[in-house]
């Protein structure tokens, strides 16, 4: 039976008095491989690792290309990560209802088929008027690939759930911890599961949440979201992009590794097969950092700017660095060893000395700014949405994370939220599904008994 002709089937029996809700998901076209649509369109074939030239994962969006804008799917990694940022990101995170490792990839299977669908477009089935609509429809008939990627990870929690699965966990994936300056909040932390949805406008990042909701209902549970934005700005006359600025004021993402340097991004995000302390399932995935970081931007607002440039490090609109001109410049600590162009403690300097040692902790950034509306005390509740990738946890994030503990930064932000999750390797045909390489991994024990 040809795709098109599987799809009419499905779309039929969903019809019949007696469907049942898995026969409705079915005629929505969730069988591995197929889309609503009933077919993977070419384009999604492009190899997700060869989809941008030039351009910085944190520079500012310029302008969209439309609708019709979209990120290739298939690939040796996931997109969503190197790729240049939209203006619109979401990360929702949620618990996992597993039990057996045909349940998860049950998930891993269904989540896969959705996310070609969503990122790649195509007309949802029509169904009987008397079922549910196979689609929300909040973003039309249509649904339109508006530069959407998906991005898939896996946390601490659910490997140590399941004790077929906690032997494969990756050897740096752990819970996130207390920082000194961290006030964590319990219901906007953690998970076993996280998707970062990434498009030119927000329906669409929330499009794709509701329909992965709706058709996972009895597989994922919504454990917390967060939502945020990064301004479109055009590039200066010289064609030059700066990076977006954060509710502070600032650049966010000056000096952030070039995405485009696939030597580089092989070193610092992408787990290889040097990194021998990793499953072999793992090569080709990454560690993800998350964190909602709140801004006090009513106590900022009110420093002077000489100030707020010394807790930086950097020149607010220029984004240069103290002793320099522009944002694209590198600070010569060797000259100022003593702090006094750019102060000892200074959020740049601290996070990176430019030091041949600090080559190993960098990270790259992926960040958002986010609105959530008004506290309690009447205050804008308005912060940072941070993610980073790297192909090592403890030496990025966490040691630079430490590096800053105690900076003058911290009188004016707080982290309340986030998590730590491995990303899945790519998927590089039609054939294959986002964590087969962990299934395989597990089915493959020899004392696995389930």
């Amino acid at each position: 039976m040809t795709k098109k002709a599987e799809t009419k089937e499905t779309a039929k029996q969903a019809i019949q008095p007696d469907a049942n809700r898995r026969n409705i998901l079915k005629g929505m076209g969730l069988a591995l491989g197929g889309t609503v649509a009933g077919h993977v369109p070419a384009y999604a074939k492009t190899p997700a690792y060869e989809q941008h030239s030039g351009q910085h994962v944190t520079d500012a969006p310029v302008s969209s290309n439309g609708f019709l804008q979209r990120q290739p799917f298939y690939g040796i990694h996931q997109s969503g990560i190197t790729n240049p940022r939209p203006a619109h990101g979401l990360v929702a995170a949620f618990d996992v209802l597993v039990k057996t490792p045909d349940d998860l990839e049950r998930l891993l299977r269904t989540l896969t088929a959705r996310i070609v669908f969503l990122t790649q477009g195509g007309t949802p089935p029509a169904l009987d008027p008397k079922l549910p609509p196979a689609d929300s429809g909040i973003i039309g008939p249509q649904i339109r690939p508006d530069n959407l990627t998906i991005t898939v990870g896996l946390g601490d929690s659910l490997f140590e759930n399941h004790s077929w699965l906690k032997p494969h966990k990756p050897k740096l994936l752990q819970r996130m911890t207390k920082f000194s300056n961290d006030a964590l909040v319990a219901d906007l932390c953690h998970g076993d599961l996280s998707l970062q949805f990434c498009a030119n406008t927000p329906d669409t990042n929330i499009h794709a949440l509701r329909d992965i909701l709706k058709t996972m209902s009895d597989l994922v549970f919504l454990r917390w979201k967060q939502e945020g934005n990064v301004p479109v700005i055009p590039p200066s006359p010289d064609g030059e992009v700066e990076s977006a600025r954060n509710f502070l004021g600032f650049r966010d993402g000056s000096a952030n590794p070039d995405a485009s340097d696939k030597a580089l991004m092989n070193r610092l995000v992408w787990i290889s097969k040097t990194q021998q302390q990793e499953p072999d399932w793992a090569i080709n995935g990454s560690y993800q950092a998350v964190r909602i970081i709140r801004n006090f931007v009513e106590r900022w607002d009110r420093t002077p700017l000489q100030e707020q440039e010394q807790i930086f490090g950097r020149k607010k609109m220029s984004g240069a660095p103290l002793d320099g001109t522009k944002e694209s410049q590198v600070p010569d600590y060797s000259k100022d060893p003593d702090g006094r162009i750019t102060p000892l403690d200074a959020h740049i300097r601290l996070a990176n000395d430019r030091s041949p040692a600090a080559q190993k902790h960098l990270i790259l950034r992926r960040p958002f700014n986010y609105s959530n509306g008004v506290t309690k005390s009447g205050q804008l509740d308005q912060g940072l949405l941070f993610i980073c990738y790297q192909a090592d946890l403890e030496q990025g994030f966490i040691t630079v994370q430490r590096k800053l503990d105690g900076e003058p930064l911290e009188e004016y932000i707080k982290p309340v939220g986030g998590g730590y999750f491995f990303i899945l390797p790519g998927v590089v045909n039609a054939q294959a599904y986002l964590g087969h390489q962990l299934i395989e991994a597990v089915r493959n024990t020899p004392d696995n008994r389930v």
